[in-house]
């Protein structure tokens, strides 16, 4: 045999004197088929380095076994848990997994998704970028009723399950407790608020100031991109006011350490002259000096459960009443912003 060419299931057949179609029962496992029979087979279908052609395969059976995640940054906790909590439950079906991070970028975010969708991925699992203000390139799935799954940052309006927290008692949680421990002019620091998870934060912030008599200052709002710099210039600003903050709620926990670290430099101390509360528990979170207090997602649970939704519509191929999943966060108080020990 040319050593060069593909080996087939012809090739294994006629090296065992049996035929083809054996050979294809016995590498899909099928019943029919003795376990002596399927190890033999099996066996020299690996010593000839047969590779099954999974082209044809979809083909036939217009699935790829493959599920597409776009996703705006691996490399932050949130994200890299929620995509092994999709891993594991789609390993366990059989299906191959496409990671992708869009960067915050929509441009970038729209190229991967029309990507995915030319590779005929069986649905798609995605938490919307920074940026992202349109959504055309998501219709693509819902109008070809590929299974789609967001999750985190939604697309409010179209058609698709959800995952997602309940943002605005993250938002509530995190100002009642710096409330709670005395501080009395709370700044927040937010992402883009066209984006729910952002805007309903920012409005659970107001609510927890109205509920406690103390006023809304627009001046004590920034909304920026939540990166390191972004919360380095925003605690500048904040600290120039002439009536500045005694604390700020940030929108992740990337900007809540930024700001401790300029803090520190100009001699304010964390939490005595001033408390910060992050958001995401970032692994980091717990091991700086001080430690910052968070809100905590479910990540690798809204990984499991936006896969389990995914594959059961890919399976299932039948239009369904698509439904949004809340599931619930934890306010994990360390020493950012904990003034009074007697409370948590």
């Amino acid at each position: 045999m040319d050593k060069k060419t593909s080996v087939t299931i012809h090739d294994i057949a006629r090296e065992l004197k049996i035929s083809a179609s054996t050979v294809s029962r016995a590498l899909n496992d099928n019943p029919r088929i003795s376990q002596a029979t399927k190890d033999k087979i099996k066996a020299l279908a690996l010593k000839l380095g047969y590779q099954p052609n999974t082209i044809a395969s979809n083909l036939r059976t217009q699935k790829t076994h493959t599920i597409g995640i776009v996703v705006p940054l691996i490399n932050r906790h949130f994200f890299s848990a929620f995509i092994s909590g999709v891993e594991d439950v789609a390993f366990e079906a059989g299906y191959n997994v496409i990671i992708s991070q869009s960067k915050d970028l929509l441009e970038k975010e729209k190229k991967i998704v029309h990507s995915l969708f030319s590779n005929r991925v069986d649905g798609l699992i995605t938490s919307l970028s920074m940026q992202t203000n349109e959504f055309d390139h998501f219709q693509l799935f819902t109008n070809k009723n590929i299974p789609l799954v967001f999750f985190d940052r939604v697309a409010p309006d179209l058609k698709a399950n959800k995952i997602v927290i309940d943002d605005f008692s993250c938002g509530f949680k995190a100002t009642q407790h710096l409330i709670d421990q005395g501080y009395k002019r709370i700044a927040h620091l937010a992402g883009p608020t066209v984006l729910n998870t952002y805007h309903d934060r920012m409005e659970g912030y107001k609510e927890a100031l109205r509920k406690n008599n103390l006023a809304v200052e627009d001046q004590l709002i920034i909304c920026n991109r939540l990166t390191r710099m972004d919360g380095q210039q925003a605690i500048q600003q904040l600290l120039a006011l002439k009536n500045p903050p005694d604390a700020v709620f940030c929108g992740n926990d990337t900007s809540a350490l930024s700001m401790i670290v300029y803090l520190k430099s100009q001699g304010i101390r964390i939490p005595e002259d001033f408390g910060i509360v992050g958001f995401s528990n970032e692994p980091f979170s717990e091991v700086v000096t001080p430690s910052i207090s968070t809100l905590k997602q479910p990540a690798q649970e809204m990984g499991a459960k936006a896969a389990q939704m995914l594959i059961r519509e890919i399976e299932n191929k039948t239009t369904q009443d698509y439904q949004t999943i809340t599931l619930p966060s934890e306010l994990v108080v360390r020493e950012s912003s904990l003034r009074n020990n007697d409370t948590k």
